[in-house]
């Protein structure tokens, strides 16, 4: 994996990352916009899904919600996050699929977000009430599922073990909704390596066994 980022940006330099350096520009400008007086609805209202929005309108905002950073917390952290992980997985996998695992893994924790509502609190994967109004986690659950996704293409498996454990340390310690929606998005990005080793490209299916003869 290091050796290919690194060619391809000692080739290419930031040519070689033109969709993170799109959505590092355009996350920018969400947090920009949204701490004005007159920006927050409308940003909310582009790309702010909750589970107590109406499902049609969650999805309607989704594809803009990997790129509206959280209000509690500091947006260099978002911007390093795509930065780092987007730009690896843009480089690794190509846009598009970058595009396409970051929203697998935002509608993973989306749609968890709604089933632990419905399961209730007094279950082990069970949301309180007041779990309904809060933001999902913008590209953090994109981030993550990336990670996972890239190690397994790359056989990093010791680093995505360590993004794992990381991420279930994050529930034992902080027990809130962007924590368990980042184990979601673990979790379907996982089932999705699983599918493309058994019935996806040939390149897919030797992943996870022994490499073929020369």
């Amino acid at each position: 994996m290091f050796w290919t980022v690194r060619d391809a940006l000692v080739r290419d330099t930031w040519r070689a990352i033109p969709m993170t350096l799109g959505a590092v520009c355009l996350t920018s400008v969400f947090q920009i916009v949204q701490n004005t007086s007159w920006g927050f609805q409308p940003v909310q209202d582009l790309g702010s899904v909750k589970a107590a929005d109406p499902l049609g309108t969650a999805l309607m905002r989704t594809p803009l919600s990997l790129f509206v950073p959280a209000l509690d917390l500091p947006v260099w952290g978002a911007l390093a996050q795509i930065l780092l992980v987007f730009g690896i997985a843009e480089i690794c996998i190509g846009w598009w699929r970058t595009l396409l695992i970051g929203y697998v893994a935002t509608l993973a924790g989306t749609t968890y977000a709604r089933i632990g509502l419905a399961l209730g609190p007094d279950h082990p994967l069970g949301l309180p009430v007041s779990d309904r109004i809060v933001n999902d986690t913008g590209p953090s659950a994109a981030v993550v599922g990336l990670a996972i996704y890239v190690c397994w293409r790359y056989r990093a498996y010791l680093t995505g073990a360590l993004v794992i454990l990381a991420m279930i340390g994050e529930v034992l310690v902080k027990d809130n909704l962007a924590g368990k929606e980042h184990l979601a998005a673990i979790t379907a990005v996982m089932a999705v390596c699983v599918l493309r080793a058994r019935w996806g490209p040939v390149r897919s299916r030797v992943m996870l066994g022994p490499h073929p003869p020369p």
